[in-house]
């Protein structure tokens, strides 16, 4: 193999990826003729087997890939145990909440709790959360994109910023031209090019330990440095009770958060049936459990390889293991980029962060122009069905160049911060709203605004004070050290005020008849089993 193949075959993969990309998102647009197709695909065009996919695709994103790797490979069983919240977060989701999800005419969860609750009034508030949990993963995966560019075309860090704009023109393109459906299409192409990398990787990596997985753990343990606390929860947080706690409530905040994410469930609302959602858990869970099985074989190989210390020394989070277990694996002449091994792995990970921010950035807009933007008082529609959707796509434009100027501007500083400051808003507040308006009786708009606006400033508090944004190696400000607050993610504490708020906003009626039960019992049952 010469030093330029790898490097020559990562651009005809990469290139080859695109085109076929735009394809799909060209064939889609020819039906987005109403907000229904824009929005939601088609009702069911994907049906459970492709719904299943797509969903699976917008799951599966750069943090799963490369974080989770990382910490697999730094941390050993707290990467399992994320690795495991990953797939369990996903299934839960799948089980609890994809049949009651599921509405015609819903296109974001603004529009999902207005129709619930039977007043408008909480889509401003909806939006505001949606966009908390939406615009930190945006800047993260488009920082990502643009590194992962760089680094397939041997680029130096200084063209950073041109990748980083040439990532957010695609994603603008596919979610602007494709709508739902086309970026559903590129998801699911995503699916596939993501299972036959890591199937590939995790396999060599098993190979070089004949195959036994319990032989690549006593490697990676025994260059870990670390001894028998490799192998026992509590290695990335630390021994201490404070790192005990961060430990549970980072768990407790993936688990829960990663539920509830808008562009996952803006996937939900155009299952068509029961039968559908049930059938669609397979085709969603399954794809999800193989990648984070492979990303642990793989991060088990990087720690075995490289050594625990290289791995850091690289990157203090780890995010670099994935492409660095490639180059131990496949080592060439010239470096790692020109491997082939290198060449197929980076692909998949630049394929998976360019469908993740094209999924995001539509669910963003459709929050922006849906929930932020004029309504009337019912959602009816305030003009003709194509001027929401040059709405819809003026407002992917908007999103996706803010999002590419900051990205550029925070460059890769604050990446988890990004992550926790989004995970912890998905779990404290748009959990209790969806739970509360799904399960719980004479809940109302009250209970949603004392949620989200008691609930998101108390996250941002707790994580300016914490040690993500100063005083840890992987802070925002690391040579600072200003913290107050001993846990990295607040979630331990704000997850209860979120539920907590929640419960104190809901109204008090004098008396209930059992009549007034048994209506407001169907009414919490709406959508379950049929199709409203």
């Amino acid at each position: 193999m010469t030093g330029g193949d790898g490097q020559s075959f990562a651009v005809v993969v990469f290139l080859g990826f695109v085109a076929v990309s735009l394809l799909l998102c060209g064939l889609a647009a020819a039906d987005l003729d109403d907000p229904e197709h824009f929005y939601a695909g088609g009702g069911a065009a994907f049906g459970p087997v492709g719904g299943g996919l797509a969903i699976a695709g917008d799951y599966i994103s750069a943090a799963t890939l490369l974080s989770t790797t990382g910490a697999v490979a730094l941390d050993g069983a707290d990467g399992m145990l994320f690795a495991g919240a990953t797939v369990l977060s996903l299934f839960l989701v799948m089980r609890i909440l994809g049949e009651p999800l599921r509405r015609a005419g819903v296109f974001t969860l603004g529009d999902f709790l207005a129709d619930r609750l039977d007043d408008p009034s909480v889509r401003r508030a909806l939006g505001v959360a949606s966009l908390f949990v939406l615009t930190p993963l945006l800047l993260v995966q488009l920082t990502t994109a643009g590194r992962i560019l760089a680094a397939m075309f041997g680029l130096p860090d200084g063209a950073l910023t041109a990748c980083t704009i040439a990532g957010g023109a695609l994603m603008i393109a596919y979610a602007a031209i494709g709508g739902m459906r086309g970026v559903g299409y590129v998801q699911i192409l995503k699916v596939g090019v993501v299972l036959i990398a890591l199937a590939l990787l995790a396999g060599i990596v098993l190979a070089r330990y004949g195959w036994s997985p319990l032989a690549l753990f006593d490697a990676a343990r025994d260059r870990s440095g670390a001894g028998t606390a490799y192998g026992r929860p509590g290695l990335h947080f630390g021994p201490s009770l404070a790192g005990r706690l961060d430990l549970i409530s980072f768990q407790a905040t993936l688990l829960i958060g990663a539920a509830c994410l808008p562009h996952l469930t803006m996937r939900l609302h155009p299952l068509k049936d029961a039968l559908t959602a049930r059938r669609a858990v397979g085709w969603a869970v399954g794809p999800v459990a193989v990648v984070c099985t492979g990303v642990v074989v793989a991060g088990l190989g990087a720690c075995a390889l490289i050594g625990r210390d290289a791995i850091r020394a690289a990157d203090p989070g780890g995010a670099t293991a994935l492409l660095m277990v490639t180059g131990a694996l496949d080592p060439v002449a010239g470096g790692a980029r020109h491997s082939m091994l290198f060449a197929v792995v980076a692909c998949a990970v630049f394929a998976t962060t360019l469908a993740a921010v094209a999924g995001i950035t539509l669910a963003a807009a459709s929050s922006l122009t849906r929930d932020l933007g004029r309504r009337s008082a019912h959602g009816a529609k305030n003009s003709s069905a194509a001027g929401e959707i040059r709405r819809a796509r003026l407002g992917i434009v908007a999103v996706g160049v803010v999002a590419v100027v900051l990205s550029a501007a925070l460059a890769d500083r604050g990446r988890l911060t990004l992550i926790s400051l989004s995970f912890t808003v998905a779990a404290s507040v748009l959990a209790p709203v969806l739970l509360y308006a799904l399960f719980l009786p004479r809940w109302s708009a009250t209970g949603v605004r004392w949620t989200v606006y008691g609930t998101i400033p108390l996250i941002v508090l707790l994580l300016t004070g914490s040690p993500a944004v100063t005083g840890s190696p992987l802070a925002v400000f690391p040579d600072h050290d200003l913290h107050w607050f001993p846990l990295q993610t607040p979630g331990l504490i704000t997850i209860p005020v979120g539920f907590l708020l929640g419960l104190v906003g809901r109204p008090r009626s004098r008396a209930t008849s059992p009549q007034q039960v048994w209506q407001e019992r169907v009414t919490v049952g709406r959508g379950r089993s049929e199709w409203p």
